[in-house]
């Protein structure tokens, strides 16, 4: 769990950060770009009939906790919320993350002998971990939301995300001090 939630953070941030780059070479200029990247979800939630992956996903979150849902809620919202930020869109990272990472759990649990809202609540603080390059903040996160009896499977996967994640994360700005063991 904790090196698939580690490959989401790492596909995240870089077609986050990739779109990003292409989206100012293309559309230098920044209202152009929103309105064509906002055009573009738009079309995209037309062509899906729905607006199931759209915004912060938060219903789409709470049910991965209930029952196994399809890789493609996963992907469509990691490409959406991907495509809306890369476009220039601020914010609205941390809970599209954490519902990526509950729709990974939620997905995986057909494939695991773990219950699904067990998976999902790990997915959902170590695809995170790995995004933000925070692993002893969502262990703990995990938790407080959870339980201490989520703590070593939590820590495992969060430590595990971190490592697989790759030294880019959803910040710009925020620096690994030191190299990342076996990246």
């Amino acid at each position: 769990m904790g090196v698939a939630a580690g490959l989401v953070a790492r596909l995240f941030s870089g077609l986050t950060h990739a779109i990003g780059t292409r989206a100012k070479e293309v559309l230098p200029s920044a209202p152009t770009r929103l309105a064509v990247g906002g055009a573009l979800v738009a079309l995209v939630a037309l062509a899906l009939g729905s607006t199931r992956h759209l915004g912060l996903g938060l219903p789409l979150g709470l049910e991965a906790f209930t029952h196994p849902l399809p890789a493609s809620d996963l992907a469509l919202k990691l490409l959406l919320t991907a495509l809306t930020l890369g476009v220039g869109f601020k914010g609205g990272e941390v809970t599209p993350l954490f519902v990526m990472g509950a729709c990974l759990g939620s997905a995986l649990a057909p494939l695991l002998p773990v219950p699904v809202d067990l998976l999902a609540a790990i997915g959902f603080v170590a695809v995170f971990a790995g995004a933000a390059n925070t692993p002893l903040a969502c262990l703990l996160m995990a938790v407080e939301l959870f339980g201490a009896s989520l703590a070593l499977p939590a820590a495992v996967a969060c430590v595990m995300a971190y490592l697989v994640s790759g030294h880019q994360g959803i910040y710009r700005a925020q620096r690994v001090a030191e190299a990342k063991a076996g990246c």
